[in-house]
């Protein structure tokens, strides 16, 4: 049995986590989106080829900065709207 059997970088967990960077430095929410859907693309061939295909760590980074990007874009989205839906609402029903 040859246990010497090469192994490579899976490119979707590579991708995976160079988007999960550019989410936060020049593509926000798309990079985001890319980051999260080559993640589990990766995690998926990792999983369905153990110890072929390497990289896990890469894509679950890439996951959790695409998620995390994503999470606080709505969250700050929806405080802005709350803030600003408030002022609007408050600034029509002065008499």
């Amino acid at each position: 049995m040859n246990m010497n059997v090469a192994s490579t970088t899976s490119p979707a967990a590579i991708v995976s986590f160079i988007f999960g960077i550019l989410s936060w430095v020049a593509l926000p929410f798309i990079g985001a989106i890319v980051a999260i859907v080559c993640g589990h693309v990766a995690r998926g061939e990792i999983r369905r080829a153990p110890g072929a295909v390497q990289g896990d760590g890469l894509a679950v980074c890439g996951l959790v900065l695409g998620y995390l990007h994503l999470f606080l874009f709505f969250a700050l989205t929806l405080a802005f709207l709350t803030f600003f839906g408030g002022f609007a609402w408050f600034a029509a029903h002065m008499h």
